[in-house]
């Protein structure tokens, strides 16, 4: 099974930073998801996600991001990415994430941009 590690922190008053390293792919996404769900029943609706040391994505991890953005838009609150690795950020604009998500390539200006 390939890697994975997902880890969060509170960066702001209301603004939760996740941290994914390794795989997010079939095998690891359903774990992704259990941990947006508990954060977004605690109360979270902003999430910056660094994608420094994500090493790949599948359609199945992207999809996770799809099927929470509705909700959490609806809430008031934002998913950015943050560290986004040119592998990955090839993907986004293939698939058009970079017109749905905001892609910063610093962490104090995603943060300003809630």
């Amino acid at each position: 099974m390939p890697n994975y590690e997902a880890n969060y922190e509170k960066i702001e008053e209301d603004i939760i930073k996740i941290n994914l390293k390794g795989f997010l792919d079939a095998h690891t996404a359903s774990d992704f998801e259990d941990l947006l769900t508990k954060l977004i029943d605690d109360g979270n609706i902003k999430f910056l996600v660094d994608l420094n040391e994500l090493d790949y994505i599948s359609s199945t991890g992207l999809g996770v991001f799809m099927g929470y953005i509705e909700q959490i838009r609806d809430k008031g609150g934002d998913i950015k990415f943050v560290n986004v690795p040119k592998n990955i950020y090839k993907i986004f604009s293939v698939l058009g994430f970079s017109t749905i998500y905001e892609i910063y390539d610093k962490k104090d200006k995603a943060v300003k941009n809630f």
